[in-house]
């Protein structure tokens, strides 16, 4: 599959890494207003994981300074987009109209009305769109959704994640909320995601926090009710810029046992009802690297990509725009009626 990367910022050299690990992939373009990034010098590449930039070959990529000029190109049969969050709409309509399967960074868009009309063009188009929701392709997030599909371990009786890391010091466009949606809408969108994934839609959410985004402080703690659940929250956002580090966490507990994780501390770990914890093994295979393979192998078959329906990633972006809207709100529990 023929592809091209737009955007080199800091998902872009993480999918850039990836792909290289691809055999089905054919880099044939990239796309970038920065000459030294065009270059492939993406060694000043800055993000909250530990990952940083490195040289690439561009060498038989084509290299666009402007997105309008690489989906003309009849060349590229899907891109990747990785670009900042007001672009994504635009950019992927543009895309999907002019032929090309596409797969486009998290969060979908800034709201459910520009994911809704991306998706009306994907199937009009006929072609794959997928959002890059990458804890579904996670190790250590596959276990505790295997066992919500299957029951194994009885029904969810309570859910914690949290998420949280240093106000970014790259992308100033991160720090506009109506380029980016916010810190919170950013960054929890992924574990908002994955409550659909394993719970499916919430009836009620609510929320209270703290926003103030030119001191790097934004940071909220959602609720969001389901029937037959106790509690699921979703914690985090930034906290200051520079030196505060970054970490994801769960805590799952089902009738028959408990899964606890913290990116900080280590395993996957099953506490079961009534005996020792054990430790849970998990694949070694990178996340990014998993979700682009089953992207391509969904637009190489065109397939919809069950495993990450865009349907559910626009829930994601509602679910999250209701949960900021609570937080202005001081609480206010706001039924979920997408």
């Amino acid at each position: 599959m023929r592809i091209a990367v737009l955007g080199l910022g800091f998902m872009g050299s993480t999918h850039l890494q990836a792909l290289q690990n691809i055999p089905d992939a054919e880099l044939v373009a990239v796309v970038s207003d920065d000459p030294v990034k065009l270059g492939g010098d993406l060694s000043a590449v800055q993000g909250n994981l530990d990952r940083p930039g490195q040289k690439i070959d561009f060498s038989r990529a084509r290299k666009y300074s402007n997105i309008d000029d690489a989906i003309r190109d009849r060349d590229i049969e899907a891109v990747d987009l990785c670009l900042p969050t007001y672009l994504h709409a635009p950019a992927a309509i543009a895309a999907l109209e002019a032929g090309k399967h596409v797969l486009v960074e998290k969060p979908m868009a800034l709201d459910g009305q520009e994911c809704d009309r991306m998706i009306d063009t994907a199937r009009e188009a006929g072609k794959v769109l997928m959002v890059a929701q990458v804890l579904r392709f996670w190790n250590a997030y596959i276990p505790v959704a295997e066992a919500c599909r299957a029951g194994s371990y009885g029904p969810v009786r309570s859910a914690l994640f949290r998420r949280r890391c240093a106000a970014p010091g790259w992308g100033k466009w991160l720090q506009d909320p109506a380029k980016s949606g916010g810190g919170v809408f950013d960054l929890l969108i992924h574990d908002v995601d994955f409550c659909i994934q394993c719970f499916g839609k919430p009836e009620a959410v609510s929320a209270t926090g703290y926003d103030d985004m030119p001191s790097g402080i934004d940071i909220i703690h959602a609720n969001l009710f389901y029937p037959g659940i106790g509690a699921v929250v979703v914690s985090g956002g930034w906290h200051h810029p520079k030196s505060y580090p970054f970490s994801m966490e769960f805590t799952v507990s089902f009738q028959g046992g408990t899964f606890e994780y913290n990116s900080a501390g280590g395993d996957l770990t099953l506490h079961g009802a009534g005996g020792e914890p054990q430790t849970v093994g998990v694949g070694d295979k990178d996340g990014f690297q998993a979700e682009l393979e089953y992207f391509l192998e969904c637009a190489l078959q065109r397939q919809i990509p069950a495993r990450c329906p865009p349907e559910e990633s626009s829930a994601a972006v509602k679910i999250m725009r209701l949960i900021t809207e609570a937080r202005n709100r001081n609480g206010e529990k706001i039924e979920c009626r997408l």
